[in-house]
């Protein structure tokens, strides 16, 4: 099965996941559900394992979510978050059957996603939350970016659809193509606004939109001492 496959995942591709990984665990699931192509599948879990190499604990705040799978996967890779919310200004059926059949296999997941219809910038995020959004088209991830900065959230996004038009290429359009330096911007943007930021990538096979910018305050709030 390629990685970016568009086709929908069902039932009849169980077999291609044979393993006792949590990967293929999930995997299976999404085929129960038969609502989304493999390419999303794969997007999510290589999204969701980079975050929780370098993010632990926090409410997830899955921005412009659509189907919600990466908010169910951070849970699953991270128990120490209690809760998840989804956020999209629509859903469908089909991302409650996809949801209902990942708590059906995974009880504990129970009552700790919650679904919310609002647009990205009428969300009220916390400085323990992590916003994180995979291809939130073109302006949309800078909206995603903002929301969370405004809150001194934690971040991560997957960029796609670059407005290299009306975006901003930060003067580097004359040596890099112009979704790297829109990307390149938006990171050096935000170590202006004090953030650390940690760039990576998912695997090009997957998609070609790859790049993962993650960014936290360079300040983080520690608890005392409890003596």
């Amino acid at each position: 099965m390629k990685k970016s496959t568009k086709s929908r995942l069902t039932e009849k591709q169980i077999a291609a996941f044979p393993g006792n990984t949590l990967f293929d665990k999930i995997a299976r699931a999404v085929c129960r559900a038969g609502t989304l192509p493999g390419k999303e599948l794969f997007e999510a879990w290589e999204v969701a394992r980079r975050i929780r190499r370098k993010y632990r604990g926090g409410r997830v705040v899955d921005l412009a979510c659509g189907h919600g799978l990466l908010a169910h996967i951070m849970l699953l890779l991270d128990d120490s978050s209690e809760e998840a919310l989804a956020v999209d200004l629509d859903f469908t059926e089909n991302t409650r059957r996809l949801s209902q059949i990942i708590i059906d296999r995974w009880p504990r997941l129970k009552n700790r996603i919650n679904y919310l219809n609002s647009r990205v910038e009428d969300i009220n995020l916390d400085p323990d939350d992590i916003a994180v959004s995979v291809h939130a088209c073109g302006r949309l991830t800078d909206t995603i970016i903002e929301t969370a900065v405004n809150a001194c959230a934690k971040l991560a996004v997957l960029p796609c659809c670059h407005d290299t038009k009306m975006g901003d290429l930060g003067g580097l359009g004359g040596w890099v193509d112009g979704p790297l330096a829109i990307d390149v911007t938006r990171a050096a943007q935000l170590r202006a606004k004090g953030y650390a930021v940690i760039t990576r990538t998912i695997p090009e096979e997957i998609t070609p939109k790859n790049r993962l910018l993650m960014a936290h305050p360079k300040l983080i709030k520690r608890a005392g001492p409890t003596h």
